[in-house]
């Protein structure tokens, strides 16, 4: 059984991405799946400036082998809404285990939030 999510009221999720605090992880993507802005806790956890993930799928942080990205992605769009796992490979070569929910929003973008589940020493990407 899986543990209960805290309530966090709507208000939350509309504060602007730059505005929350560093330990929360969020993300914005385009239709692509292009970040479009991060926040700066996920750019510590990943290990990235902002500079260098702007532009970049979120394809390319995903763990090899962990997830059907573009099946995913196509179930995401008919619902507009997604919770779930998901595996980022950070640039030092951990494996991240996060547990996520991601919404599309009224201007066509995708936010996400995510908390950590687990780290894993090993896999090593490059952007």
């Amino acid at each position: 059984m899986s543990p209960k999510r805290p309530y966090i009221p709507p208000a939350v999720y509309k504060q602007p991405i730059r505005q929350v605090p560093d330990s929360q992880y969020k993300t914005v993507v385009d239709l692509d799946r292009r970040y479009v802005d991060v926040s700066e806790g996920f750019c510590k956890l990943v290990g990235y400036k902002r500079e260098e993930l702007i532009g970049h799928k979120y394809d390319d942080l995903t763990a090899p082998g962990t997830n059907d990205v573009p099946t995913v992605f196509k179930l995401f769009t008919k619902s507009g809404y997604m919770h779930g796992l998901w595996m980022f490979v950070s640039r030092q070569g951990n494996s991240i285990l996060v547990r996520y929910e991601c919404w599309m929003r009224s201007d066509s973008l995708i936010e996400g939030r995510m908390e950590i589940v687990d780290i894993y020493d090993g896999l090593k990407l490059t952007l």
